[in-house]
Formats: structure tokens, C-alpha cells, sequence
């Protein structure tokens, strides 16, 4: 099973302690009246506990879905439960939401608001090219895929790089001369798994982990990847 995560960064001066407070509180209820469903849907954050300089979390969101039962169409409340952890790493705040890009987005503004009172505080976390360079010149028989942008070639958007191409040095460099490093996907051999890293922090892992697994991953091989730089 694939899983995917997006690490933020907090824009803003603050600590853990304050995080928490903020977000211990944070709960929103919204009235619903539909044809099958009526009641109020929630969106809170649940579980929170800090360990090791981190503070982990459940952003937890209801909506109504609607199933196919029998003659037709019913709606149906559901929950969606997110995982969230954030990280004091060299006086730098960092969140990673263990979801997919869009919805990962979704909930950083979300929490923006609900700790700052205004989305945009918390802001991608970059990976600078040279670092996914890095880490596909230091051992390219890791590499299985390499994403260019930015491609200064006429109509072509994109350059990608697989397989058996990888070795090929010179047609890596013609690529790097006219486009940037985007996505690569590796494989860590010491934990036995395969994962796609984006510059702008989004992780894919195309390996089994438990979640716990996952964000020790995370913690641990990704985070220090990230740039402290604005």
C-alpha cells in the first residue's frame, strides 16, 4: 500500500507548548441537514502528546458521503482521521501530515488558522535540488526515477530518467543542463524500502511500514533533508 506525506514548515516564532494549547482547543461543528443525514459534522484535533521534542496529533474531519444501497443513493457521515506531527528540529518548528498532497494542504491552512487566526503561516518545506543531486550521485544503483522541471527544451514539459538510463551519466547531465531535479524516487536498502522525495517535501513510500515506521522514517532520513532556509 502506498503512503504519502508533506512535511510544512511554521513560519511563525513559536514552541510545542504553544502549539498544543492552541490546538487542544481547536474544535469546529457545522449543522448538515440532507435528505438521508442530519446532525452536525466535526473537525477537531485529538489525541495530542509530546515525546522526544515532538508532539503528535489527530486532525479528525467528518463529512457526508453518499453509498449506492439497494434503489438508490444515501448519505452517510464519515470520519477522516489524519495523522500530525510536529517536530523541533534547531529551533525550526516543522509539521508533517501524513496525507495526500491536496489534502495535506487542506489541513496546514486549517491549523494556520485555528493557531494564528490567518492561513499562510504554515509553508512548504523545501529540499534544495543540490541535496536530491546528492543523494542520487552518491549512490546512483539507488535511483529507480528522476523528475526534471523547469526544462528550458521547446514544448517539452517534463524530463524523466528510469531503469537503466539512470547509469547513463552523460544523458543525466544533458537533462541536469536543461532542467531541475523535481522528484526522485530511491530505494534505502538498509530498511528495505522504496520512496519518492519532491522538493517541495512531499514523500510517497511504495514500501509496507507500519505508520509508526513511517513517521520514524520521516523523522529520522527525511526531516534533515529539509533546508532551513526560507
Amino acid at each position: 500500500m502506498v503512503r504519502t506525506a508533506k512535511i510544512f514548515r511554521i513560519s511563525e516564532d513559536t514552541d510545542l507548548g504553544f502549539i498544543a494549547r492552541k490546538l487542544k482547543d481547536y474544535r469546529e461543528e457545522e449543522p448538515y441537514e440532507g435528505l438521508d443525514y442530519k446532525g452536525n459534522l466535526i473537525k477537531e484535533v485529538t489525541d495530542l502528546n509530546t515525546e522526544n521534542e515532538t508532539l503528535y496529533g489527530i486532525f479528525s474531519n467528518d463529512t457526508v458521503v453518499s453509498i449506492y444501497h439497494r434503489d438508490g443513493e444515501i448519505e452517510v457521515p464519515k470520519t477522516r482521521e489524519t495523522k500530525l506531527v510536529f517536530a523541533d528540529r534547531k529551533g525550526e518548528i516543522f509539521l508533517t501530515v501524513l496525507e495526500e498532497k491536496a489534502k495535506a494542504n487542506r489541513i496546514a491552512n486549517e491549523l494556520s488558522e485555528a493557531m494564528f487566526l490567518t492561513p499562510g503561516k504554515i509553508v512548504e518545506a523545501k529540499i534544495a535540488e543540490e541535496t536530491l543531486k546528492e543523494l542520487h550521485e552518491s549512490n546512483p544503483r539507488a535511483t529507480r526515477v528522476i523528475y526534471f522541471d523547469n526544462v528550458d527544451l521547446p514544448d517539452v514539459g517534463k524530463l524523466a530518467l528510469y531503469g537503466s538510463s539512470l547509469a547513463d551519466t552523460s544523458l543525466y547531465q544533458e537533462y541536469l543542463d536543461h532542467g531541475n531535479i523535481w522528484y526522485a524516487v530511491f530505494e534505502v536498502k538498509e530498511k528495505g524500502i522504496v520512496v519518492g522525495v519532491t522538493r517541495n517535501s512531499v514523500v510517497v513510500l511504495f514500501s509496507k511500514l507500519e505508520e509508526a515506521e513511517f513517521i520514524e522514517f520521516l523523522l529520522d532520513d527525511i526531516l534533515p533533508l529539509v533546508s532551513l532556509e526560507d
